[in-house]
Order: structure tokens, then sequence, then C-alpha cells
């Protein structure tokens, strides 16, 4: 069942074919609401076209999922309202010509202008803006993200921030809107060891507070859910947290097919 706050994620037999052979395939996860779920495997295996589909963004061609209640594919729209995304390359990234601050409420108007409701935008001017500032100081405490820390504060270009701290803006940004589902792809990349530890421990803390968070990454942690793109199809659940998909079968050169499809299937998630 789903708490007030968290989704739970569901697959069975989860896959997505593209135009020159399949992304992912074979799929299966039962997690529950506040799950630490990792989606562990190497570049071009399918793990950001996972991640986007399971959060609305990318239709799936085979089997179907559930995330908050919502089946997927078929209520992709109601899905999207429940996730939020935080950094996914070419999809979802920082502005590298805004501040910190002007990133913040660029999130915070979005939000607020496309997912806050009637009765929000019609309080007074001066209510709204102690409200957002409100949300935008949780987000970045949930986050681990001090402004004070940055070289100049909120007025920190974007294109400065290091690798680890863009990834925390990233992750306030995202739970601005309060999601159900946090995902994010490639969470330990240009990582040193302490700081994939860092990055762990956030998301730890967001999914012991009630999000359920769905990370990628190419080692996952012990604890984590995980979710392999690799060759032998299984299924995750809370008592044995690790599974490993299908990824194709698409002719002789499996591997070099597979890269295409994911190739193909994001690119198609980048046109919409």
């Amino acid at each position: 069942m789903d708490s007030p706050h968290g989704a739970a994620v569901k697959a069975e037999n989860f896959g997505l074919k593209g135009p020159r052979g399949w992304a992912f395939r074979g799929i299966g996860v039962d997690a529950a609401p506040g799950s630490l779920i990792a989606v562990e495997g190497p570049s071009g295996s399918g793990r950001t076209c996972l991640l986007l589909a399971l959060t609305g963004r990318m239709k799936a061609t085979e089997g179907h999922a559930e995330v908050g209640g919502h089946r997927l594919p078929k209520r992709m729209t109601a899905v999207r309202k429940t996730a939020a995304l935080g950094p996914v390359t070419g999809v979802n990234e920082l502005d590298q010509a805004l501040t910190v601050a002007e990133q913040l409420r660029e999130g915070a108007l979005l939000q607020r202008r496309y997912e806050g409701s009637v009765r929000a935008l019609l309080r007074p001017r001066d209510e709204r803006s102690a409200a957002t500032a409100g949300r935008i100081d949780a987000a970045l405490a949930a986050a681990g993200l001090d402004l004070d820390t940055l070289p100049k504060g909120a007025r920190t270009s974007v294109r400065d921030l290091e690798r680890l701290e863009a990834v925390r803006l990233s992750v306030a940004i995202a739970l601005l809107g309060e999601p159900r589902l946090l995902a994010l792809d490639d969470l330990d990349l240009k990582l040193s060891d302490a700081e994939r530890d860092e990055a762990w421990a956030m998301l730890r803390r967001i999914a012991a507070a009630g999000t359920t968070v769905l990370a990628v990454c190419s080692e996952a942690p012990a604890d984590a859910m995980v979710l392999r793109t690799a060759a032998t199809p299984a299924v995750a659940t809370p008592e044995a947290a690790t599974t490993e998909a299908v990824t194709a079968e698409t002719g002789t050169d499996t591997d070099n097919e597979d890269t295409k499809g994911a190739d193909d299937a994001l690119a198609e998630a980048g046109r919409a």
C-alpha cells in the first residue's frame, strides 16, 4: 500500500524497445513507499531509459508498471505528477548561465505555476513569497546544500559548482514540489568515494523521510534495492533486493544493438 507521501513502485516484465533494439527488458520490482532503489549497470545498458519509463517520461512497449497506484504505460501523465526528476543529462539539467538563487527561484516559480493549486496562486503576494522561501529552505536542508558554504553564497554561478553541489541543488529543486518519487540519473558520476558516500547518505535521509528514491548508478550500496540492467531476468523484492533484467534479444551483435536501442529511446524522450 502507498503511504500518504511515498509512492510504491511495482513492475512486471517491463520493457522498452526502440527502432534498433531493446533499451531494457524483463524488469520486475516490488518496492514499498520510502524505498531506496538503485538502477545499477554500465553506461548504455538502458539505465536512464528505465528511470524515464518508471517516471512517466518514456512509454514502455512491454509489460506494465505501477507507480503510486498509477498504472504504466496508460497513466503516464499521472505518474509524471507523482515523480520529480533530479539531474538527468539531456532531459533535466541545471542552467549554467544562472546563479544558484536564480535557479532555485525559477524552480519554485515553475512548480507553483504548473503544480500549485488555484487557491495558492490567489494568496497575497507576501504570503506566497514567505511560503516559497520556506519550501526552498526545507528542500535545501533535505538535499544537504548549505548556501553559506558556496564561494559566493546564493550568488554563486551554477557553472562554478562542484559535482556533488550540483547534484544537491538539482535534488533540492526536485523536492520543491514534494514529490512522492524522486528520480536521478548517474548519481556517482565524477564523484570521489567520499562524495559518493555523501550522496547516498543524502538519498537515504530523503527515503527515510518518506519519499521513494530511484537512482541510477554504476555501483549500488549494499542497503539499496537493486535493479541491474544485465542479462538475466529476475524480480526485486524487499526480501531479495537484487535483480537482473534482460536487456536484449536482438541478434548476433547484442551489446551494440542494446546501446543503439537505448540511445534511440533517450533521444525520443529528449524531443518529447
